[in-house]
């Protein structure tokens, strides 16, 4: 069960990088719920709301990508620690782009369910990006 949690972590993010969106399908439950206090909707519940999720995103940093640092898997559970890379060339809500990169580091804990993943609660500090995009005051 734990090479299977490490590999479906892996899956997911390759997933993700490819944008091939369709392929969470098979790697997430229907009612995935997604928790995150450092975005705007700190819950998304379900599978396309998640889909519109990352498709946002990829509108923000299209040249996204999330490398697997550390996964660690004990009977249901699994932990990653994620770094995320990518150019701000789109709107990040309210935020114009500002063409500059940004390399933060994530982490989640999530539950599989029936072989796929059924949550996932992240967390990464928003000042490191709102630094690396320029749009703090300074001395922030």
């Amino acid at each position: 069960m734990m090479a299977d949690a490490k590999a479906l972590v892996r899956a997911m993010l390759d997933a993700m990088n490819r944008r091939a969106l369709g392929e969470l399908d098979a790697l997430l439950t229907e009612d995935f719920t997604r928790y995150c206090e450092a975005t705007p909707e700190p819950v998304l519940r379900g599978l396309d709301a998640y889909k519109a999720f990352l498709q946002a995103d990829a509108v923000a940093f299209p040249d996204n990508v999330q490398t697997l640092v550390h996964c660690l898997a004990d009977g249901d559970e699994v932990a990653m620690y994620v770094t995320y890379e990518g150019t701000h060339q789109g709107p990040l809500g309210p935020m114009p782009a500002t063409g500059k990169p940004v390399k933060f580091d994530f982490a989640g804990v999530g539950t599989l369910r029936d072989g796929k993943l059924a949550d996932l609660r992240l967390t990464w500090d928003n000042l490191t990006i709102l630094r690396q995009l320029g749009v703090l005051p300074e001395g922030f």
